[in-house]
């Protein structure tokens, strides 16, 4: 079945044409200012697909690789969009005030309802978390979370008996209801038992129109790509999903299991 859907995959091709036009009836979520401007890494090194030690720089003075924080930074774009706002006219915080006030958006519940625009935490001197993250991403990176806890959650254990179809079609219609009531969908994407993926993304935009085909297609923000969203697809004939290929990422089949919209989730 995955090899039928890589066929696929290479027929079809990947569109971003009207990439940074969101989906009004989605989201008011837009690509180029609502999400992280730093990039997370992974530990191994890709080419086309798979999976290499990464070579160590031997120069001391190179900064460490960001890496394995996909879920904390969806978590953390999904945390920001719901809980805080932008005062781009006042003066900024110092690095130690600007720390304290991102922890106290990343340890609200993601799950949480949105709070009212008088209500949210302000971030003076910056007009978006994009342009704030591009700006001062070594104080969030240090203050939005740890990766290692993400190996643990619980519910990444569903890939090891929730792996069928109608758990997928299932899935399918939570990401579609999220987008109607105008929320976000953070979904872990998984291919066990290949682990060809091992990865988080935050969907916040349908596509207005199917395929010739049926094909759903869907606007992704990937923490590996802050350069253009990605694309997630559905096929209702095979009842699976499809992600872009890219460096990391053969393409083709993965399965795709809601995370943060409720509690152990």
């Amino acid at each position: 079945m995955a090899s039928r859907w890589r066929a696929i995959g290479k027929v079809c091709g990947f569109s971003i044409v009207a990439a940074f036009l969101h989906n009004a009836t989605a989201s008011e979520f837009r690509f180029d200012r609502d999400i992280l401007g730093f990039r997370n890494s992974t530990v191994f090194e890709y080419h086309a697909g798979i999976a290499y030690l990464r070579k160590i720089a031997r120069d001391g003075g190179k900064a460490k690789p960001y890496t394995r924080r996909c879920f904390v930074m969806t978590r953390t774009v999904l945390q920001f969009h719901k809980f805080a706002r932008f005062d781009p006219q006042a003066t900024p915080l110092d690095d130690r005030a600007l720390a304290a006030r991102a922890r106290m958006v990343t340890r609200r519940h993601p799950w949480s309802e949105a709070l009212p625009d008088d209500k949210r935490i302000v971030f003076p001197g910056y007009s978006s978390l994009r342009e704030m993250s591009e700006a001062r991403g070594a104080v969030l990176q240090e203050n939005i979370g740890l990766g290692w806890p993400s190996y643990a959650r619980l519910g990444n254990f569903r890939m090891f008996f929730l792996k069928g179809e109608k758990y997928q079609e299932k899935m399918h219609a939570n990401l579609n209801a999220a987008l109607d009531r105008g929320d976000l969908f953070i979904g872990y994407l998984s291919s066990y038992p290949w682990f060809t993926i091992n990865h988080a993304v935050l969907v916040y935009a349908r596509k207005p129109a199917r395929s010739s085909n049926g094909i759903e297609h869907y606007l992704a923000y990937d923490p590996n790509h802050p350069d253009a969203p990605r694309e997630l697809k559905w096929s209702p004939s095979l009842r699976i999903f499809n992600y872009q290929k890219d460096e990391e990422f053969v393409g083709g089949y993965t399965r795709v299991y809601q995370v943060y919209g409720k509690w152990l989730q």
